[in-house]
């Protein structure tokens, strides 16, 4: 099983971008999220999504931030708008089959000020 998260970038503050995850399988009907690691810091969650479109969000993005979920595979995307600073980050998207959770090779976000 392959995930890769793309569309990360450069921006300054205030901009947007969009992530997409592609995945090797169908995880359409699979819990999905995105994570994101900035140097120094472990791992956190920012959203995840399940297969009935329930929503949930880190305190920190809520508003700002928005899941949402794709086909088959390309299972889950994120919107992020007014991009802070403080987003600066690796972001990997993650997959939830039964006991086994999934990984993908993550994707830079830089804002700057």
């Amino acid at each position: 099983v392959q995930l890769q998260a793309s569309g990360g970038g450069s921006v300054q503050a205030g901009g947007s971008l969009r992530l997409s995850c592609t995945a090797s399988e169908d995880f359409s009907q699979n819990l999905m999220g995105w994570f994101r690691q900035a140097p120094g810091k472990t791992r956190e969650l920012v959203a995840t999504m399940g297969s009935d479109g329930n929503a949930r969000y880190a305190e920190s993005v809520k508003g700002r931030f928005t899941i949402s979920r794709g086909h088959a595979k390309n299972p889950v995307y994120l919107q992020m708008n007014n991009l802070e600073p403080a987003d600066t980050a690796v972001y990997y998207c993650n997959a939830r089959r039964l006991v086994n959770i999934y990984w993908g090779q993550g994707t830079q976000v830089t804002v700057s000020s």
